[in-house]
C-alpha cells in the first residue's frame, strides 16, 4: 500500500473542509497565530518521512510537551510516579478541579492540567535545574540542539493562567505538591511554551513507536513496559474527555495540544504530527482530528 498517496489524497480532502473549529484565545499569543495553516508529517522508524502543507512551520506544542514530562519522571521514579498521579480518564476538562477534593490531590492521569502540574513537581524536587535539565532531555529527544522555550509564549501564559494557579495550589494544600507552586508552575508554563514544526514532533514521538528505544542509536530512552505504558496512557486519555472518541474513530495513541498540534504512533511502524490551530469544543484541532480519522481508516493501520 502507498502511504504516501493516502497521505496526500486524505490531507487534501480534508483541506477541503469547512474548519468549523476556532483558535484559543485564552493564552493570548495563541490567538495571533494565522488560522488557515495546516500541515502533516510522518515518520516511520528508519527515521525518513514525508509531510504535506505547513508541515515545517514551528508552532507552540502545549500539552503534547506532557508526554515528555512524564517521560523524564518516569525514567526518574518508574512506578512510584503512580503513587502521585493516576492512570484513569478524566471526564471533565483539562483545567477542571472538580474530581481533586474527591482524589485527596491525585490527579487522574499525567495529561491533565493538574497531573502535568504534579510531573513537574517531581522533576523540580529531583533534578538540579528543571528546566534546564527537561530542555536537554527534548533536545536530545528531537535531535534538536537549538530547541528552546518560548518566552513570549511563557509569558502570555503566566499572565493569564489564573486557573493553572489555582490547580497547583489547591494541590499544594492536598499535599501533593512538594515545592514552592510558584517554582513549579513557572516550570509548567515553560514546558509548554516548546514549539516544533510537524516533521521534528513527529521524529521527537518515534521512541515511543520504538519499544523506548531511540530510531538514531538504538539507546534506551525508557523501558519498553514504560513505553507500553505511556501509549496506554495517549490511548485512553491524550485527548481530555474526547480521548474515547480518538480511540473509537482514530484508533492510535496520541496526543493534543490546544496549539493545534496532535501527534500520533502506530507501534513500531510510524509516528505521525498534524497541525491546524482552529479546535473543537473538545480542544482538539478540527482538521487535525478529522485528517486522522480519514487516515487511519483509508490506510487501516490502527492498532486494532
Amino acid at each position: 500500500m502507498n502511504y504516501k498517496d493516502i497521505l496526500e489524497k486524505v490531507f487534501h480532502d480534508t483541506k477541503g473542509l469547512t474548519n468549523k473549529g476556532k483558535i484559543a484565545t485564552y493564552i493570548p499569543e495563541l490567538a495571533n497565530v494565522n488560522p488557515t495553516m495546516f500541515g502533516v508529517h510522518m515518520t516511520n522508524l528508519t527515521g525518513e518521512g514525508y509531510g504535506m502543507g505547513n508541515n515545517l512551520v514551528k508552532f507552540s506544542i502545549q500539552s503534547i510537551a506532557k508526554v515528555f514530562s512524564l517521560t523524564l519522571a518516569y525514567r526518574i521514579l518508574g512506578e512510584e510516579i503512580w503513587k502521585r498521579v493516576d492512570v484513569e480518564p478524566s471526564g471533565t476538562k483539562f483545567d477542571s478541579l472538580l474530581l481533586l477534593e474527591i482524589n485527596n490531590g491525585i490527579p487522574r492521569n499525567p495529561f491533565i492540567n493538574s497531573g502535568a502540574i504534579v510531573i513537574c513537581d517531581i522533576l523540580v524536587s529531583h533534578l538540579g535545574n528543571a528546566r534546564k535539565e527537561f530542555l536537554a532531555f527534548v533536545r536530545d529527544l528531537s535531535n534538536l540542539p537549538n530547541l528552546s522555550y518560548s518566552d513570549k509564549i511563557a509569558d502570555s501564559e503566566k499572565a493569564n493562567g489564573y486557573r493553572n494557579v489555582a490547580l497547583c495550589n489547591f494541590i499544594k494544600s492536598l499535599g501533593n505538591i512538594k515545592n514552592d507552586p510558584t517554582e513549579v508552575l513557572d516550570f509548567y508554563f515553560d514546558m509548554c511554551s516548546l514549539e516544533m514544526n510537524c516533521e521534528q514532533l513527529s521524529y521527537a514521538f518515534t521512541y515511543l513507536a520504538n519499544g523506548g528505544l531511540k530510531i538514531s542509536d538504538s539507546s534506551e530512552v525508557i523501558t519498553k513496559p514504560q513505553s507500553k505504558r505511556i501509549n496506554a496512557l495517549m490511548l485512553t486519555c491524550g485527548f481530555y474527555d474526547e480521548s474515547g472518541e480518538f480511540a473509537f474513530k482514530v484508533g492510535l495513541p496520541g496526543k493534543s495540544g490546544v496549539g493545534g498540534g496532535i501527534v500520533a504512533l502506530y507501534p513500531h511502524s510510524y509516528t505521525i504530527a498534524v497541525w491546524s490551530p482552529p479546535l473543537n469544543p473538545n480542544g482538539n484541532s478540527f482538521l487535525g482530528m478529522k485528517f486522522l480519522e480519514e487516515f487511519t481508516t483509508h490506510s487501516d493501520f490502527t492498532i486494532f
